[in-house]
């Protein structure tokens, strides 16, 4: 099989799309670079469909390698077959291959190994063979110094057999597929901790079953952490081994001589101490792999749609980081996010120095001509929020409540202190909460993903697979959206197509030195900035008032000849082409196709030309809480509140609703009819109505609905 049909196997995709595909990616390009600017290569694949190639082409090396180790270590023992050879050759599944290297991998003395070190393998194979009677007259003949009666000898022979089934790929193959079908979950408490205050969010999984092919994402990953923390036994296994067992004894058992007793005794043996307990790991073990993988997307999709939150855009912004005793931290940001004045003020108890707050906070907003004011969402938010909109300013100020999930981490992170030294956290943090409302993307980049707080079981699930995932959704963020070059942090910049972290430390490095880049082809001073970069990176970046109106698209430099040649042909200046969509309509495509840019480069093109730069993103919304909620003492059953969307999970979605707890609307609430995927209905962020159905006050759980 070759990786091209490999892949073909998992995805649908032309032969030639994945060739092409797979041939870009061993040159170095990147995803976003090949599905933006390699489209007429690939047959237009999208960046989810190209990421898919890329893993499964890994996936396929990875099997290929494996298969060569145990090609090699069966080799080395001697007991590579033709047939055993062609078997693990042809194969192209990971279990498979395993099965077949069971006999032969190095383990621990098994208790079939100390049988046939006393010579009774022979025996074994005459059971087997089940040809004979009077077993006890045959075993006699196998008593040796070690082996001292009939009993130990039989009992010697049942052990290599049941070694033999256990290593029986037919068998295992057919109890994996019972177990993944039929295999139930468990979970008991364990009695010594079940009055425990820890236990008790756990207190459904005391006396828990379900089949494991039905348990959802969240349900399994919570069993497993309530086993993680000792709180409850978990155990994987069918509900009644008699199936299990008569199916191996069908395939083993050929009839009914005094050596089928023998082997219904090797088989319970064999499924009990062997097979049963590898078999449950594996089902527990796929099981997770698939939660995992569920929890992993919903993570993702989580943290995409934050990322890609509406940003402000370049405002002067005044921020602030609430709080009652210690105060409220307030900076002041000019329009690129530099930090102009900071200052604490002591509106809320027990200081209550509002008068004095709103003076500090008027004048603040006057002398560096605030345009919009930023306020935390953390503790005293709301009553930070009603304190500044009693304020009576000489001019409109927009007031915006914005998450500061993770800014404490940002605040004391290497990164912060390398842009602020000379500031503690708290202004650090401040900053971080202003400027996340200016541009979300570049400030949330600065942040490990998972201290965001947008998924659920984060630190339960494969790390090295999460991270791969955040940081697959990170580089298509900001390669979405493309970055100023002249603005951009090096955490930025580190996430453009080709760049890099070191790459990114330089161009920082380049422009402090030199000044603003001018144009595009500026980058190619940047020490070790190569050719090879140029090429992945340029077209991601963004280059305003420079002296090629191109370098503020999202035209490829590439590309720069064949616009300005459609310029001339209508007569015009290329600066006179962007924009103008009565223009660029008279324009026919086929006329520019080379043959390096193909027609769906040149209609991408086209497009570009009509609207250069723009950016996916909505505008930023100002939105209100009820004022009448301040905390879950003021909520009745059947308000109608405006909440946002602020964590989105498989079971449902989370709603701030303006107080310290947010409220659940369950999968089954989010409207009327099934819902498959809460994401269908609900993004991050989203501004909803919801209902309120029920209000725990001790549990401090809120039970919300969108049906209404």
């Amino acid at each position: 099989m070759t990786n091209i049909q490999f892949i073909q196997n998992h995805i649908t995709a032309s032969a030639k799309s994945i060739e092409a595909t797979i041939q870009l990616l061993s040159e170095d390009c990147t995803i976003p670079f090949i599905s933006r600017y390699r489209k007429d290569q690939t047959g237009n694949l999208d960046e989810t469909v190209i990421e898919q190639i890329a893993k499964l082409s890994k996936q396929f090396d990875d099997i290929n390698k494996r298969k060569e180790s145990v090609l090699k270590t069966i080799e080395e023992q001697g007991q590579l077959t033709p047939d055993l050879k062609t078997r693990i050759e042809n194969s192209y599944d990971l279990q498979e291959i395993e099965d077949l290297y069971l006999p032969f991998k190095k383990k621990k003395k098994t208790r079939a190994d100390v049988a046939r070190e006393n010579g009774l393998e022979p025996l074994a194979k005459i059971i087997m063979a089940q040809n004979s009677d009077d077993i006890e007259f045959i075993a006699s003949k196998y008593l040796n110094a070690k082996v001292s009666n009939e009993d130990e000898a039989l009992q010697g022979a049942r052990d290599i057999i049941a070694e033999w089934i256990n290593e029986n790929i037919y068998i295992r193959k057919n109890l994996r597929r019972m177990f993944q079908r039929k295999a139930v979950v468990e979970t008991k408490v364990v009695k010594t901790k079940k009055d425990e205050e820890a236990a008790q969010k756990f207190a459904q999984y005391f006396d828990w079953a379900e089949p494991i092919a039905k348990a959802p994402s969240h349900r399994l990953l919570a069993m497993l952490r309530a086993e993680a923390e000792g709180f409850v036994k978990l155990n994987v296994g069918l509900e009644a081994n008699e199936e299990a067992i008569e199916f191996i004894e069908n395939n083993t058992i050929k009839n009914n001589r005094e050596t089928a007793d023998q082997l219904r005794l090797a088989i319970k043996d064999s499924f009990k101490r062997l097979l049963e307990p590898a078999i449950s790991n594996e089902t527990l073990q796929e099981a997770k792999a698939k939660a995992d993988s569920k929890a992993i997307e919903v993570f993702a999709g989580n943290l995409s749609q934050l990322l890609l939150a509406p940003p402000l855009g370049e405002k002067r912004i005044l921020a602030i980081d609430p709080g009652y005793r210690s105060g409220c931290k307030v900076v002041c940001l000019d329009e690129k996010g530099d930090l102009l004045y900071n200052e604490t003020i002591y509106p809320h108890q027990p200081q209550n120095e509002t008068a004095m707050a709103m003076k500090k906070i008027k004048s603040m907003v006057n002398a560096y001509n605030i345009e919009a004011i930023s306020i935390g969402n953390g503790t005293a938010s709301r009553e930070t929020e009603f304190f500044i909109k009693k304020i009576a300013f000489d001019k409109p100020v927009q007031v915006f409540v914005v998450s500061e999930a993770g800014a404490s981490v940002y605040s004391a992170s290497k990164i912060a202190r390398d842009e602020f030294p000379n500031f503690d956290v708290t202004v650090r943090g401040s900053v971080s909460i202003g400027r996340r409302l200016s541009d979300p993307l570049a400030e949330l980049v600065k942040i490990d993903p998972k201290s965001i707080g947008v998924g659920q079981y984060q630190h339960d699930v494969d790390q090295t697979k999460l991270k791969e995932e955040l940081d697959t959704v990170v580089v298509r963020c900001v390669n979405s959206v493309g970055i100023n070059i002249n603005t951009a942090s090096k955490s930025l910049l580190s996430y453009v197509s080709g760049i890099g972290e070191k790459m990114a430390e330089n161009i920082v490095a380049f422009r402090s030195e030199n000044g603003p880049f001018e144009d595009r082809k500026q980058l190619k001073k940047v020490p070790r900035l190569g050719d090879k970069v140029f090429q992945q990176a340029a077209a991601f970046i963004r280059i305003k008032d420079g002296k090629n109106p191109l370098d503020n698209s999202a035209v490829h430099p590439e590309a720069y000849p064949i616009v300005e040649k459609m310029a001339k042909d209508l007569g015009l200046k290329t600066a006179e082409l962007i924009g103008k969509k009565e223009k660029i309509t008279l324009i026919k495509p086929e006329n520019y196709i080379t043959n390096d840019i193909g027609i769906l480069a040149i209609n991408d093109i086209l497009k570009e030309l009509e609207k250069p730069g723009l950016d996916p993103r909505k505008a930023a919304k100002i939105f209100e809480f009820d004022p009448n909620v301040k905390t879950i003492k003021d909520l009745r059953s059947g308000m109608i509140l405006p909440g946002i969307v602020n964590n989105i999970t498989a079971f449902g979605c989370f709603v701030d609703i303006g107080i310290k707890e947010s409220g659940l609307v369950h999968i089954s609430q989010l409207k009327e009819g099934y819902v498959s995927d809460v994401n269908e209905v609900v993004k991050l962020h989203q501004h909803v109505q919801v209902k309120v159905v029920e209000v725990d006050e001790d549990r401090k759980r809120i039970q919300l609905t969108m049906i209404f």
